[in-house]
């Protein structure tokens, strides 16, 4: 028998009927009748409604002055742990293994608290999306169970070993299940540290719980798997809703992806580029054919996971202080990605410490806090300055990537202008290089 989760009067009133979560009770409110599974309630909420799961997979609230009587149909089985299916290899079929993070992807409702939280059975990933099974021989990695924002930049390496093994265990493309809300840094990530990439690595998320009527993972989920098992790219992207409906999903380049919207199933879009391609009931459709291509023969992945963690993203805004900046890196962080305003402005009482900061071996680089558009230092005063004070332009990179690509560049040891080289020059396509590099004089710390 489950327990009975509500509180106040709407206990009293199921108590009295000897109701029990999960139950199949029908209630009589009014000239009204309703079936279905009697759910939990949240504790954080009032105590005078009463919850049913109807049979079209809503849930309605019944005020508790309506309800007249409830009688009960049928008790509570208890809640199911579903196992991954143990589905035969099917000949012909490319290999897709699903890399499991955790996110909301991963995740259910914990009807005690109405939050999202992880799940303890993330094979239901597969196990209510059987469709799958027709487009590859799909297996599932578990790697962590995390939402998206507990992930920190030492797991990345974590999870692109993981993939890389994948691949080299001969996969036609990886699928890496993950939070929506850092997805971008993760898919950033794996661009800059899987070297010799010759097949699809995928990320993808849902914005809603799979055990929701309205959750996007299905449409996702299948999308991901296609891009994996069949898709011309060779490179990490994001596969994410294109629409509020359910008719068709994007393939965003990682490096150029931003969650733009906060709770909407078409979330995802590309900055300052058009998406590689879309994917619907159709196929995969390239929209953008700008992309590394998938090889026929394919070679060694390898995954290259040093990192300096110790990088700070932060945005000017008009009272920051100069005393700001000494702070961050007074707490160690070795490389400061600034996100300017405009063509990457800061204020002009900032410029000399961050010319401090460089000639003690710290980094700046530049960013803008515009969505679309580019660094351009070269046209007022302010930019020229910047520069003579030793900041790195990067161009078009959004400054959520830029602080990815300092970590990595950081991590692998270099300073200088191999460091000024590697930020000012397109690694993985998260930058347009339609102004040549030479045309800021690298003057980073004087070298």
């Amino acid at each position: 028998m489950m327990p009975l989760s509500y509180k106040g009067r709407a206990k009293e009133i199921l108590e009295a009927a000897g109701a029990n979560d999960y139950d199949l009770i029908r209630i009589a409110a009014g000239d009204r009748f309703f079936e279905g599974l009697l759910m939990p309630r949240p504790e954080i909420l009032d105590d005078e409604h009463v919850v049913l799961k109807l049979a079209n997979g809503y849930n309605i609230g019944i005020h508790v002055s309506k309800i007249s009587s409830i009688e009960i149909l049928e008790r509570a089985k208890g809640p199911s742990r579903p196992r991954l299916p143990k589905a035969e290899s099917r000949p012909g079929l490319p290999k897709v293994p699903i890399v499991v993070t955790g996110g909301t992807i991963a995740s259910r409702v914990d009807y005690a608290t109405g939050a999202v939280k992880p799940t303890e059975t993330p094979e239901e990933l597969i196990d209510l999306i059987p469709e799958i099974a027709e487009i590859a021989n799909v297996s599932y990695v578990p790697l962590m169970t995390k939402l998206s924002e507990d992930i920190r930049p030492e797991e990345w390496s974590q999870i692109a070993q993981k993939v890389a093994d994948e691949l080299n265990s001969g996969a036609s493309g990886v699928v890496v299940a993950h939070g929506t809300d850092t997805m971008h840094y993760t898919a950033s990530a794996l661009a800059f540290m899987l070297e010799n990439l010759d097949r699809p690595v995928v990320l993808v998320g849902s914005q809603r719980s799979i055990d929701r009527p309205s959750t996007d993972a299905v449409l996702n989920v299948m999308a991901a798997v296609r891009v994996a098992a069949e898709g011309p790219m060779a490179e990490s992207v994001i596969v994410m809703h294109g629409s509020s409906s359910d008719d068709f999903a994007w393939v965003i380049r990682g490096v150029r992806a931003r969650k733009m919207h906060t709770s909407r199933r078409d979330a995802f879009m590309p900055i300052n580029e058009p998406p590689l391609a879309k994917v619907d009931e159709k196929g995969i459709e390239v929209l953008n054919p700008r992309f590394r291509r998938r090889s026929e023969e394919p070679s060694e992945v390898v995954a290259r996971v040093e990192i300096e963690p110790k990088v700070a993203l932060v945005y000017s805004w008009p009272g920051i202080d100069p005393e700001f900046l000494e702070a961050v890196a007074s707490s160690g962080y070795r490389g400061i990605v600034l996100a300017g305003t405009g063509l990457g402005h800061v204020p002009n009482r900032v410029v000399g410490r961050i010319r401090t900061l460089v000639d003690s071996g710290i980094p700046v680089v530049v960013t803008s806090q515009c969505i679309f558009g580019r660094v351009d230092l070269k046209v007022y005063s302010t930019g020229r300055n910047m520069l003579e004070a030793g900041v790195i332009p990067a161009a078009d990179t959004l400054p959520e990537v830029a602080t990815v690509k300092l970590m990595i560049a950081l991590g692998r040891g270099l300073e200088g202008r191999e460091l000024w080289n590697f930020m000012t020059t397109s690694q993985a396509g998260e930058l347009t290089e339609s102004i040549s590099p030479s045309a800021y004089p690298p003057c980073f710390g004087g070298r």
